[in-house]
């Protein structure tokens, strides 16, 4: 089959405006494994839109081989409405303006309507399971409306990926390695395609809180195993947050490099034919979430850096300096200057990408292999 676009409208919430969302199918609608992948719902994230283009490439390239063996949808750019909002000549696509908040966060959860919906219709077969809970899902969500666009989008991108295999949403950090989030479930099942997009951590949990994208389609199959423990329900959707390392690493040769990652990683999954070879070494185990240290900003400040991304480092080490540039050397003899040094030994991660910043902001991660008493407490969440 060919592949096969489709712009879906999704209303306008003034007049005289509408913006579409651009939905990429490869493959029988009806087939499996399916595969769902999108870019950018943070709008800003640009490494993820040149990845998506260099990936229709490749898929239109094994379409004209016949070797698309399952169903593949590609959304090229999932937030319209974030890459619309220029403001004073800058992109701000992370939050949306119109007061709906962070576009990764408060997505739908399906799990109590779910729960009704399946409760005396569960036997003892797991591949049949799998097929009712996937029907109550798509019966659910055909039957949802909605007022904004925001819940528009929404609910256009739930639809297109809530059945699904595989679902990934591909992300960018500020600066930073390439990472992957994934539940705990779907460990060491992710093993191939962090490898293949050479990973330099994957960070995993139960539930990280915030209704993520990838958590709100994931997190539902582990809830429904924990809720009706006398029937067999697999994690049947390997869902993940990739992160394509920093915003300033876009280039073709970058992103070329993904998408063909990305495409040996749908061979392994089974949604391309094709030998995708042994994937390479991993170049590193999961770790706990919990296990991640996010260092914020005492004070509004300037950052200096005294350690780089990809850089080992032990609990106590300085990663930055934060410079007040009100100081008054004759009133502070530090100069202005605090150290914010690391509470764990672990791979700095990420870094911030501006060296301005407030009190409260996340300035580095800091990936170790002991969870942080202080986890309970929502730190790692946040925008």
């Amino acid at each position: 089959m060919t592949r096969m676009s489709e712009r879906i409208p999704l209303g306008a919430d003034r007049p005289g405006t509408q913006r579409t969302l651009l939905v990429h199918r490869y493959g029988d609608p009806d087939a499996r494994p399916k595969a769902y992948l999108q870019a950018a719902l943070h709008a800003d994230e640009t490494p993820a839109l040149l990845v998506a283009h260099h990936l229709v490439r490749l898929l239109d390239e094994a379409d004209a081989r016949g070797e698309i063996a399952g169903q593949i949808v590609l959304v090229p750019y999932a937030n319209p409405i974030g890459l619309d909002q220029i403001v004073n000549r800058g992109h701000s696509g992370r939050f949306e303006l119109a007061g709906g908040g962070n576009f990764n966060r408060n997505w739908p959860d399906l799990f109590e309507p779910v729960c009704k919906q399946i409760s005396e219709q569960l036997g003892d077969v797991a591949a049949a399971n799998v097929a009712t809970i996937r029907q109550a899902i798509n019966e659910l969500l055909a039957g949802l409306s909605a007022t904004s666009e925001l819940d528009r989008l929404r609910l256009t991108l739930a639809r297109q990926a809530a059945d699904a295999d595989l679902v990934l949403d591909l992300h960018c950090d500020d600066d930073a390695l390439m990472h992957l989030y994934l539940l705990d479930a779907h460990w060491p099942e992710g093993r191939t395609l962090a490898a293949e997009l050479g990973c330099r951590a994957v960070l995993l949990a139960g539930d990280s809180g915030g209704g993520s994208f990838d958590e709100c389609f994931a997190t539902l199959w582990t809830r429904l195993a924990a809720r009706f423990p006398e029937r067999p329900i697999p994690a049947a959707c390997l869902a993940g947050t990739v992160e394509l390392r920093g915003q300033a690493d876009v280039s073709d040769a970058l992103a070329e490099q993904d998408a063909r990652a990305l495409t040996r990683a749908l061979q392994h999954h089974g949604m391309i034919d094709g030998e995708p070879g042994a994937p390479p070494e991993l170049q590193c185990e999961a770790t706990r979430l919990e296990a991640c240290d996010i260092l914020m900003a005492p004070a509004a400040g300037v950052l200096s850096y005294a350690v780089e991304i990809g850089q080992s480092v032990r609990a106590g080490d300085t990663l930055a300096w934060l410079v007040d540039p009100a100081a008054d050397p004759a009133d502070d003899p530090a100069g202005g200057r605090q150290a914010i040094t690391a509470r764990s030994d672990g791979l700095v991660l990420n870094r911030r990408l501006h060296k301005y910043v407030v009190a409260g902001l996340a300035i580095a991660k800091v990936v170790g292999t002991t969870p942080l008493a202080w986890r309970s407490e929502g730190q790692l969440m946040t925008d």
